[in-house]
């Protein structure tokens, strides 16, 4: 039996080609993202391990990966650093000027370093990391020695363009004023961490001692933290328990391993993010495989009734044959499976390259497949390959021996009620989720209704042949019109086998649903941003940045003394604790202007918070049971708590934050001063001529400036807009793969069906029709089980996508329908339908008239 499979797998390579490459392209996309992940988490641990000193006295309660002190202007004096390192306990004490909202600019004037990923700028001081090896390692050039003169990451300067020696152009935190906002920096070093895990996309940005302190300090003599090396013998712990001693106020010393445990749990957040949102994608390129591999192997089985019938015959035993098939499908999953984790390192690398491009950039050399991923691959590939076969050969094992003594070979079709009828009930079942998802059930109402739709979607696939024959009735009737005898042969050879193609149709429709779902959820969040714009967007101006960060408040002074500007209003967020809370909360300090330019809706008390008050949203207040007159206790780095009075509360609004305050609440934290937002409005009765000048003059200020730009209300829309397009095109791209595997079952589906027609297309020759028609018949053909499939994945994802947007309401407060992206999908899924059918249409026409009529 065994020899008996090899031969059978041998002579049908081709048959099993096209589900090799089903499997090839499922455990491709999987071993990709093994493989990124696993790069991703090689590179953020090397970070991590390479940069961390065996101990480090930072302001309490900083956030650990983030920058060391971020916004705070507590410092150490140097003679605290020397009573440091004076401990016994501690072989060196390393102070460091750690700074945030450094950035740098290119020869073009254009940011280094995009999408999101930080600035890291800090004095360079040779401290080890808790391996004893060296943070830092020079590539070229030297370390920086004098104030204006500064090292780079290599990647960093090789991307802006810059070599040693040249000026690099910089924007500092901290301008004030109306002097120059950019300054210029000598470039004498390239460096980069130790080991060679890459930056991650940031940016390293590394000054002297002096340099750093004039640039973030204002020349104060001062750090912001400082590293520990620990004695030799001296455990972390007792390094720490010793610093304790001599502690700064607002300072905590905290062990080089709590340190690295913090920043390995921060980042596991992110990577676990990105592990889901392209597992998924994974995960449904497998299960539309699976499709794929189940309607081949069922084709197959039904081609091959009499060889099987003749093996029973001969003495083999269900369980013989069973196996027969399982191992073919085994042996072509390991084939789809190995040639999958080649392209997986292909597929891997093409996710670096698309994460790049938004900032993550990662090293190609840890792009390797690890055995974790081998192993997960193989499982993976076999696992679904023979669950996906174990029907097909199991129908395969009940053929009865008399069969190999029929004339007509293929097995008749078995009714499809009772599939319906319980179809039917899970069609229900899953409506019943998706209802208590929309009606509010307790729990999350977005995960009622996905599983819902999980159940939906997997029932229609069950039942696509009873739910998609309106369609292939349709598509006949249509053909018939307009192909005349061609067209309704196309379309009575989709309606022959229903099950077939009804199984075909699904893997598209897997695809087409998640796609049309996304597009309504897309549309939804474009139309609901329009309107919140409209009705919140009260200011002529909106200054931010397009990376949302951070800019000097020089920027806001300067827009100022603009003439025509009436009012200029300042936010600055920042994130603080809220009373016992470990994580923190996003507030926003804003100045007075601010209710000059806004009309907040008032629920009780005031609308502007005076000094050592807050104004609160109503959610937040509700969360908190807070009410007008109640304290708030802020925490913030290196500072002790600050008390604020409630002083109002406000309807929830995206122009304000959870928590209002004062500038006065952040300098009384010890927070530095910067910008993330500001709204400017003209002179009232400005004509539009004069607010166009205005804009022109913001516009002069920030030309050479790429952290900010000016927008107004349709150029702020049309930016949201762009955002949530660049995100929606993300996840069409992963969902193609989906999609081209649906069309090679299609493909798949279309050749098996021409062998096993090879008698039928050799009489219809015989009686006159002509090779152009045949291809024509194989062709519409394609194109209805592509329509089918479109069709029932179009109307099932819309219902998805509608009711998502009830159940986010909230959020969405829109609904609409993407009706370009609706059409252009259906029409692309009749091209894909052309295209399939191509090689199978080619081959039938092909074929020797009598050869094939004497085909048995």
């Amino acid at each position: 039996m065994f020899r008996l499979t090899w031969r059978s797998l041998l002579a049908r390579k081709a048959r099993l080609a096209m589900s090799t490459l089903a499997i090839v392209l499922g455990i491709g996309f999987l071993g990709g993202v093994l493989t990124f992940s696993s790069g991703l988490s090689t590179t953020f641990d090397g970070i991590i391990e390479g940069s961390t000193s065996d101990g480090l006295v930072r302001p309490a309660g900083t956030a650990s990966f983030e920058a060391v002190g971020a916004g705070s202007t507590a410092t150490v004096s140097p003679d605290e650093v020397a009573a440091l390192e004076a401990l016994p306990e501690v072989a060196r004490a390393d102070g460091s000027v750690d700074g945030l909202g450094l950035y740098v600019l290119d020869g073009d004037d254009k940011l280094v370093g995009t999408g999101g990923a930080p600035t890291l700028a800090f004095n360079y001081a040779a401290s080890p990391n808790m391996a004893g090896e060296p943070i830092l390692v020079l590539d070229g050039g030297r370390w920086p020695e004098a104030d204006g003169e500064i090292a780079l990451d290599t990647a960093a300067a090789e991307n802006a363009g810059y070599e040693l020696g040249d000026l690099v152009t910089v924007i500092p935190p901290g301008i004030i004023g109306s002097g120059p906002i950019t300054r210029e920096l000598e470039l004498v070093g390239l460096a980069g961490f130790n080991g060679g895990a890459g930056t991650a996309g940031s940016t390293l940005v590394i000054f002297s001692t002096d340099g750093a302190q004039e640039m973030f300090l204002g020349g104060e003599d001062a750090f912001t933290s400082v590293t520990l090396t620990a004695a030799a013998g001296v455990t972390q712990a007792d390094l720490v328990a010793a610093a304790d001693e001599v502690l700064p106020a607002g300072y905590e010393a905290v062990t080089g391993d709590e340190v690295a445990q913090e920043s390995q749990s921060s980042v596991g957040e992110f990577l676990g993010f990105i592990d889901i949102f392209l597992g998924t994608f994974a995960v449904i390129a497998v299960i539309v495989g699976g499709f794929i591999i189940a309607n081949t192997f069922s084709i197959l089985v039904a081609q091959r009734v009499r060889e099987l019938a003749l093996l029973r015959a001969l003495g083999a035993s269900r369980v013989q044959v069973r196996r027969s098939v399982l191992l073919e499908a085994g042996l072509t999953a390991l084939v789809g499976s190995t040639l999958g984790l080649v392209l997986g390192l292909g597929l891997a690398r093409g996710l670096a390259a698309l994460f790049g491009s938004f900032g993550l950039e990662i090293n190609g050399a840890v792009l390797t497949l690890t055995p974790g991923t081998v192993a997960a691959a193989y499982a993976v590939g076999l696992g679904v390959t023979l669950l996906s076969a174990y029907l097909p050969a199991r129908r395969a094992s009940r053929v009865a021996p008399v069969a190999a003594m029929r004339e007509e070979s293929a097995t008749p079709e078995q009714g499809l009620g009772r599939r319906t009828a319980v179809g039917v009930v899970l069609l229900v079942v899953g409506a019943g989720a998706a209802a208590a998802g929309v009606v509010g059930a307790p729990g999350n109402d977005a995960l009622w209704i996905g599983a819902g739709a999980v159940v939906w979607v997997l029932t229609a696939a069950a039942i696509s042949p009873v739910l998609g024959r309106p369609v292939l009735l349709g598509a006949r009737r249509v053909f018939s019109g307009l192909f005349g005898t061609t067209g309704r042969l196309a379309g009575d050879n989709a309606l022959r086998n229903p099950r077939r193609t009804g199984a075909t149709a699904s893997a598209l429709m897997i695809g087409l649903t998640l796609v049309s779902a996304v597009g309504v959820l897309a549309a939804s969040m474009a139309a609901s941003t329009d309107k919140l714009v409209d009705d919140q967007f009260e200011a002529d101006f909106l200054v931010q940045s397009p990376v949302f960060g951070s800019f000097p408040v020089a920027i806001g002074d300067q827009m100022a003394q603009v003439d025509g500007v009436a009012v200029l209003a300042r936010q600055q967020g920042v994130l603080a604790t809220l009373g016992d809370d470990e994580e923190p909360t996003y507030i926003v300090a804003a100045d007075d202007a601010f209710g000059d330019v806004y009309d907040l809706t008032l629920t009780e008390g005031a609308a502007q918070p005076g000094a050592g008050q807050a104004v609160v949203s109503a959610d937040t207040a509700a969360e908190r049971d807070l009410e007008v007159g109640s304290t708030i206790e802020l925490g913030f780095p290196g500072a002790g708590p600050v008390e604020v009075e409630v002083a109002g509360i406000i309807d929830d609004t995206p122009v304000a934050g959870p928590v209002n305050v004062g500038f006065d609440v952040l300098e009384e934290a010890g927070v530095r001063r910067v910008d993330t937002s500001l709204s400017v409005n003209t002179e009232p009765g400005s004509s539009p001529a004069q607010v166009q000048e205005v804009q022109d003059e913001l516009d002069a200020i920030v030309a050479d400036l790429p952290i900010v730009a000016v927008q107004d209300k349709e150029e702020f829309a049309d930016s949201i807009t762009a955002q949530i397009n660049q995100l929606l095109y993300i996840v069409y791209g992963l969902l193609a793969l989906s999609v081209v595997i649906a069309v090679i079952g299609i493909v798949n589906t279309l050749s098996l069906s021409v062998l096993e027609r090879t008698r039928e297309i050799g009489l219809l020759r015989a009686v006159g029709l002509s090779r152009p028609r045949l291809r024509r018949m194989v062709t519409l053909e394609s194109v209805t089980i592509s329509l089918m499939g479109a069709v029932l994945g179009l109307g099932l994802g819309v219902v998805i996508g509608v009711l998502l947007q009830r159940s986010l309401r909230e959020d969405l407060s829109e609904l609409a329908l993407p009706w370009t992206s609706l059409v252009a999908f259906l029409a692309v899924s009749v091209l894909f339908g052309v295209v399939a059918s191509i090689l199978p249409a080619i081959r039938a026409s092909r074929m020797n008239v009598l050869e094939a009529i004497a085909t048995e």
